[in-house]
């Protein structure tokens, strides 16, 4: 068994090292008690042995304890510290028996520092050394060697037990540090996630509001311009009120370009109902609008993304619907959905073969954000109609109702 390599701040006694001061003290002193207190040997090997104790209390503080502390220990200085501590305890431990009872403090520290076949071999000196050289120096009797023997052995297994414990509670530490570490990885990580997510869908986002305002608004200026240039030497009225659309649509641009800034309500619902933002777009294109059910006020988002609806559904059919076609909007209100139709009797097309762009996909991804759908029928030469139903708050009884203008 050996003792994984360390993993940084895996020490449970760096947050409580206290403890352990506490602890090492106490045993300090108990042990220079003992030694001064017992009956034999002599007062001046008694003095001496406790001198010898005495050097322990500065080593510890100065050099023990920051190695202890260190995040992973240094294994020199460990050794070193470790064979200082041995150098005074020993002898002292040789010259009066009562100094073992140090063992207790000196025995930890191997197992925090040492892997595991060094910290074995280091404890059973500190254990067994003390005895053998008691016994050599002062040939005691049978019963005292015995007795003496026992508690050596008795102390060893002790410390061994001591040792796998601490053993067990450094594994268990460095796992814990390492599943820290897993986790504040994995947080990090699902953090630069969702901000790349959120970036991501932002510019999706601001990507279909630039699509269906800024974008169609140029495209209509680019058509007017050519229509005002085919018209300007043969029907000047007809250039003229295509002028006027042009600096409405200019201004309804810039309207839009200030409302995207600011984070706003769309222009054309900042002081208007959705039927009004509805009846404005369609003049614009040209086209009829229809308003059916009971007229009521609801939340912006589902007004949001039925105008923006119909000023994409209007714009590709401008574009693509021939300009002899007929568009005609359809604004439904109903207890539980809110329903959008823009339908052109145009050239139509096969859904199925469009692909990418920002206009249909965007208009579906909308509806979808909002909980509802989007519908698109068309054929060729059978003209082309997208339906928006968006769910709603049902009416209250008690709410004014309002009729279409």
């Amino acid at each position: 068994m050996t003792v994984p390599a360390p993993v940084k701040g895996s020490y449970t006694w760096d947050r409580s090292f206290r403890l352990w001061d506490t602890y090492f003290a106490l045993i300090w002193l108990a042990t220079l008690v003992f030694v001064l207190g017992t009956d034999r040997p002599g007062w001046p090997v008694r003095v001496t042995a406790a001198a010898l104790l005495l050097p322990l209390v500065p080593l510890y503080v100065w050099i023990g304890r920051p190695v202890l502390q260190g995040d992973p220990p240094d294994e020199r200085r460990a050794v070193g510290y470790l064979v200082a501590q041995m150098a005074l305890f020993l002898p002292s431990a040789v010259l009066v028996g009562e100094t073992r009872l140090m063992c207790f403090a000196l025995v930890p520290p191997c197992f925090m520092v040492l892997r595991l076949r060094w910290a074995l071999i280091a404890v059973t000196v500190i254990n067994i050394a003390p005895v053998i050289g008691w016994t050599l120096l002062w040939w005691p009797g049978a019963q005292d060697v015995f007795f003496n023997s026992v508690f050596a052995v008795v102390t060893l297994v002790f410390s061994m037990a001591l040792g796998t414990w601490i053993i067990r509670v450094i594994e268990q530490s460095q796992e814990r540090a390492e599943l820290i570490a897993e986790l504040d990885a994995s947080r990090h990580e699902v953090s630069r996630l969702s901000s790349a997510h959120g970036a991501l869908a932002e510019r999706e986002r601001m990507a279909r509001e630039i699509h269906d305002t800024l974008a169609q608004g140029f495209t209509s200026l680019l058509m007017l311009i050519q229509a005002v240039e085919a018209e300007l030497h043969d029907d000047p009225a007809q250039a003229r009120r295509h002028l006027a659309l042009m600096d409405e649509t200019a201004r309804q641009n810039l309207a839009e370009a200030r409302a995207l800034v600011a984070g706003g309500t769309p222009a054309d619902l900042a002081d208007a109902s959705l039927p009004d933002a509805l009846r404005r777009l369609a003049a614009r294109h040209d086209a009829a609008l229809a308003v059916t059910g009971p007229v009521r006020a609801l939340p912006a988002a589902p007004e949001v993304v039925a105008l923006r609806s119909c000023q994409e559904a209007l714009a590709n059919a401008r574009k693509h619907a021939g300009s002899s076609a007929t568009v005609s909007l359809t604004l439904a209100y109903a207890d539980e959905t809110l329903t959008v139709s823009v339908r052109d009797d145009g050239c139509g097309f096969e859904p199925d073969a469009v692909s990418g762009g920002y206009g249909l996909a965007g208009l579906r991804t909308r509806a979808a954000e909002a909980g509802g759908t989007a519908l698109v029928r068309s054929a060729p030469g059978g003209g082309t109609t997208v339906t928006v139903r968006l769910p709603v708050s049902p009416a209250s009884p008690a709410s004014p109702l309002r009729s279409p203008r």
